[in-house]
């Protein structure tokens, strides 16, 4: 065994796509693509969902299709004309944005629920990205054309992302980060619309929530006739929701029919409220034009100037700045909602697809001058609370907008705006998180709470652009720190008994961390391992922003608890390291005294089980550790590793010479040097100090050999065809093992059993 990893040891630091135990890169190419003309043609077939369900389609998924349809059609015409006076452009924009994206969606989605179409959060940010444009270049270009190019911009941007399959990026933003700025952003449209609910005017209902709020509290006595259409709309819109839950809950045999009549309820009251209206102005009109209260008027018949986006590249460069933000709401608010639905409703969406049907909508869309569209919270929960079987759902509900289009535009001029805002204030409530979910944040992660409490007030103190970044940077930062500031654990040993009903059973061993955590029961016994060998269980990935702090616990940990192998004592002042005075002249015999009391380090037992990842400063670093832990022992000192989970990390490790018990002089002391330094830089661990003979005496009644001939466990695996066993893990890697228990054993077959065990810091006694 010795002999067989001394010659492999050189090889495989200096050659190691030829040592058989690891992995090479072109085994690594050839497992990515085996046939990739098929790969090519699936890829193209992926992008179009609809062939995999088409051809099945049948008559009881058309039923529920169809009711799903209506249903959200019904919902989605008011909404629509709604959501576009937020973003301050004439109601038949939000039917434009409403057609093509529940048309185009179906062809290419990968969720039956998701609805997609004009939202209140895009919407708001559309009216922002509207005002940033107008106060650059006044008067340069009109809301509409702002809007469609938006639209035709972040579509692509998405759609790229999507083509690319790197739709994986929306998964660094947390599930509370999206719920932050969601909340706040609710709040910012509720408090933007309940001036236009009261007819309060005069102010800039754009502005920060707060001063929002403080205008409208001040233009309470400016309440205009308006109110009267906008409170009782939103009165009747939650008393008919309350009422038809209740009764769902008392008849419950006829809780479908409520829920239906409690779906119509904006239409309902749009249609009582516009009748309302018409019976109160048509007659009213004054010399200027104007109506007692704020309508609708006239709304274009049809799609108007359908045709090529007019893109302007000035227009481009003028909302330039604005772009990411737009961008990160359309495809974050459209992955949460596709993945929540259908986590509810259990199946799988991809997100890549996903990410190509909302660019394909919206590039699209801009044909038909509609402005940015994506999942729409509220009406994919009616979609799914209707019974909608396929994605072909979106094209009854493309219908339903077509015939209002075409058909009811007469009977929108009487709508009134206050009834709208009445809608809205309704729909985007419920986009507030609740308390019961914001103490479940604070219960799972503290830290995820305060991210979500950020982008909450800062989306209602500043805007939700800013509420957007602070809450990505926060979840980047806590990524980070996770990342960088890894728990790790040195673990003892815990015996359990397979079977507590029988005191003859089998026992097994576990290892737990000796601290405990605060999980391990505080009065079962954590014994350590045999003096000389140390165990450390990774729990992050080792990388390069954590590896410089694992190997500053580990080395301190040996400082701290393991023997010195050199007495400073016998060292003139002159010979000794100028970061190592050692011990002072009055204190040098009773720090001797305790050095010898401790064990002499023999052994480190890495657990990897949790490490999937390793890079190149973290082999520097772990090359580093063993420089240092066998400076301050003055000897070899083992690295066993435990549960390598890849053959990337394999290769790794043996580059960097562990695992295949190379002697020190052959270990590399960089692996991939910033600097190249060509003097005459030693190899030696030891420095310049030598091994006295006492000392080597000392060393080796400890039982610390020499690291090649360390013993170990060659686990073999029988053969059911023959009576044969084989190997495991390969025999040129002697000190990588398959399991923890496996790699302490073997550290601690030559750890010194002579010596009796100290009574360790973390022992308790069971009470």
């Amino acid at each position: 065994m010795a002999s067989t990893a001394k010659r492999l040891g050189k090889r495989a630091v200096d050659y190691p796509d030829e040592t058989a135990p690891i992995v090479s890169v072109k085994d690594y190419v050839q497992s990515l693509s085996r046939n990739p003309k098929r790969e090519a043609i699936n890829y193209v077939i992926s992008i179009f969902p609809i062939f995999g369900w088409i051809t099945r389609y049948n008559l009881g998924w058309l039923t529920g299709d169809l009711i799903a349809g209506f249903t959200v059609g019904m919902v989605l015409v008011p909404q629509s004309m709604s959501y576009a006076q937020i973003a301050t452009l004439p109601p038949q924009y939000g039917l434009y944005s409403s057609f093509v994206g529940v048309l185009v969606y179906c062809f290419f989605a990968t969720s039956k629920d998701v609805s997609i179409g004009p939202v209140a959060v895009m919407s708001l940010t559309v009216s922002q990205i509207i005002a940033h444009v107008n106060a650059s270049h006044p008067n340069e270009w009109e809301g509409p054309q702002i809007a469609t190019t938006v639209a035709f911009i972040c579509g692509f941007i998405v759609l790229a992302i999507g083509l690319l399959r790197i739709g994986w990026i929306v998964e660094f933003i947390p599930a509370p980060a999206v719920s932050g700025f969601m909340t706040g952003s609710a709040i910012n449209i509720v408090a933007g619309q309940v001036p236009g609910l009261m007819g309060i005017s005069g102010f800039d209902t754009r502005a920060a929530t707060f001063e929002v709020i403080i205008n409208t509290l001040k233009g309470l006595p400016r309440t205009t006739l308006d109110a009267a259409w906008g409170l009782t709309g939103l009165f009747a819109l939650y008393f008919i929701r309350y009422i038809c839950d209740y009764l769902a809950k008392r008849y419950p045999r006829r809780a479908r029919v409520f829920f239906f009549v409690s779906v119509a309820r904006n239409a309902f009251v749009v249609i009582v409220l516009t009748i309302a209206a018409w019976l109160y102005t048509r007659h009213r009109k004054s010399a200027s034009g104007k109506y007692p209260i704020k309508i609708l008027e006239t709304v274009p018949r049809g799609f108007q100037n359908v045709g090529p986006p007019v893109i302007d590249i000035n227009l481009v460069k003028a909302l330039g700045s604005e772009l990411p933000v737009a961008t990160i709401i359309l495809l974050l608010e459209h992955i949460a909602i596709a993945k929540s639905f259908g986590r509810v409703n259990g199946y799988k969406i991809n997100p890549n697809q996903e990410l190509i049907a909302i660019g394909v909508t919206n590039t699209v869309g801009s044909v038909f001058n509609a402005y940015p569209a994506t999942g729409s919270f509220s009406r994919s929960a009616l979609k799914s609370k209707s019974g909608v079987r396929t994605p072909a759902a979106g094209i009854i509900t493309a219908i339903v907008v077509i015939v209002a289009l075409y058909g009811l535009t007469p009977a929108f001029y009487w709508i009134p705006n206050a009834g709208l805002s009445a809608v809205i204030i309704h729909a985007v409530a419920d986009l507030v998180a609740s308390l019961p979910q914001a103490f479940s944040f604070w219960r799972v992660s503290p830290l995820e709470f305060i991210i979500w409490l950020a982008a909450v007030l800062v989306t209602v103190f500043s805007t939700i652009e800013d509420g957007i970044y602070t809450s990505i940077a926060a979840s980047f930062a806590l990524l980070l720190i996770r990342i960088a500031r890894p728990r790790g654990s040195f673990l003892g040993k815990v015996t359990l008994q397979v079977d507590p009903q029988q005191p003859k059973s089998d026992t097994r061993e576990v290892y737990v961390p000796l601290d405990r955590g605060g999980v391990i029961n505080p009065h079962i016994k954590v014994d350590p391992p045999l003096p000389g060998v140390m165990v450390y269980r990774f729990e992050e990935s080792y990388l390069y922003p954590n590896c410089s702090l694992i190997n500053s616990a580990i080395v301190d940990y040996v400082k701290e608890n393991m023997r010195r192998g050199i007495d400073l004592s016998n060292i003139k002042l002159s010979d000794r390291a100028w970061n190592d005075a050692g011990p002072a002249k009055g204190g040098a015999a009773a720090e001797q005294l305790e050095n010898s009391q401790r064990p002499v380090l023999h052994a480190i037992v890495l657990d990897f089980s949790g490490v999937s990842h390793i890079d190149t400063t973290a082999i520097q670093a772990l090359i580093d550790t063993r420089n240092e832990v066998q400076r301050w022992a003055n000897h070899p000192v083992e690295f066993h590793f435990a549960t390598i989970l890849s053959p990337w990390i394999r290769r790794a490790l043996i580059a960097g010479g562990f695992g295949i018990g190379v002697s020190a002089s052959d270990a590399p002391i960089e692996i991939a040097p910033v600097v190249p330094y060509r003097g005459g830089r030693s190899g030696d661990w030891q420095g310049d100090v030598t091994t006295t003979s006492s000392q080597a005496e000392d060393v080796e009644a400890h039982g610390v050999k020499s690291i090649s001939n360390t013993a170990s466990f060659p686990i073999t695996v029988v053969d059911t065809n023959s009576t044969e066993g084989a190997p495991l893990l390969p025999v040129e890697t002697p000190f990588f093992h398959f399991d923890l228990t496996t790699a302490v054993r073997a550290a601690e077959s030559g750890a010194g059993k002579a010596v009796s065990r100290p009574e360790s810091p973390y022992d308790a006694t069971k009470s």
